[in-house]
């Protein structure tokens, strides 16, 4: 994943005017984002519905280790692996990425390098992308200097996407590691027959 060092020899004017449009389209950082508990998760089907992909992505990705279930990892315990807010909103924008034509294997660098990041700072990187590679900009200049130099034909702000994230999984109830299991989901129902079948 690239970083831009932002070098450009362009007038002050286009830069302002790269500036202005990245504002217009909403690639500039985000500020004051609230971190949220960790030990909250989220069921597969709840994290697929709110980054927009199918349990069969979600499954792959995780078997693969692109984007695993943080909260409560698929142990083979029988409890179904929960993940973390994080963990939607980086399979979101692995979601964007790859609608945009991202190779896998750039992604899977992109993803990597987000694993290093706070949680809160995520919301202040901007991906931008020539179609080819990801840069991250975590300022309005680097944004701009991209823009200018060709390389950012688009971008995706990750606070953009906490916010829409915010929205969507306000709306359900995770579950936290310290509480009893809720009653069954019924997405579990089936692997919970497995289970009676095995042992009884």
């Amino acid at each position: 994943m690239a970083v831009t060092s932002g070098k450009q020899q362009d007038a002050p004017g286009a830069r302002r005017s790269a500036i202005r449009r990245a504002g217009e389209q909403g690639l500039l950082c985000e500020e004051g984002v609230v971190a949220l508990p960790m030990d909250v998760g989220y069921r597969g089907p709840t994290a697929c519905a709110a980054a927009g992909i199918t349990y069969r992505q979600l499954d792959y990705w995780a078997r693969t280790s692109l984007v695993e279930p943080s909260v409560r990892p698929e142990d083979g315990s029988g409890d179904p692996p929960l993940y973390s807010f994080r963990d939607v909103l980086i399979l979101k924008v692995v979601k964007r990425l790859l609608d945009t034509g991202i190779s896998l294997q750039q992604i899977r660098t992109a993803v990597g390098h987000l694993r290093y990041r706070d949680t809160v700072d995520l919301a202040q990187i901007t991906l931008m992308s020539d179609g080819v590679s990801v840069y991250e900009c975590t300022s309005p200049g680097e944004v701009a200097d991209l823009m200018q130099g060709g390389q950012g034909v688009f971008g995706i702000a990750l606070g953009r996407v906490w916010r829409e994230l915010e929205s969507s999984l306000g709306e359900v109830s995770g579950e936290r590691l310290s509480e009893p299991m809720a009653k069954p989901h019924p997405a579990d129902e089936l692997a919970r027959r497995r289970r009676e079948r095995k042992t009884g």
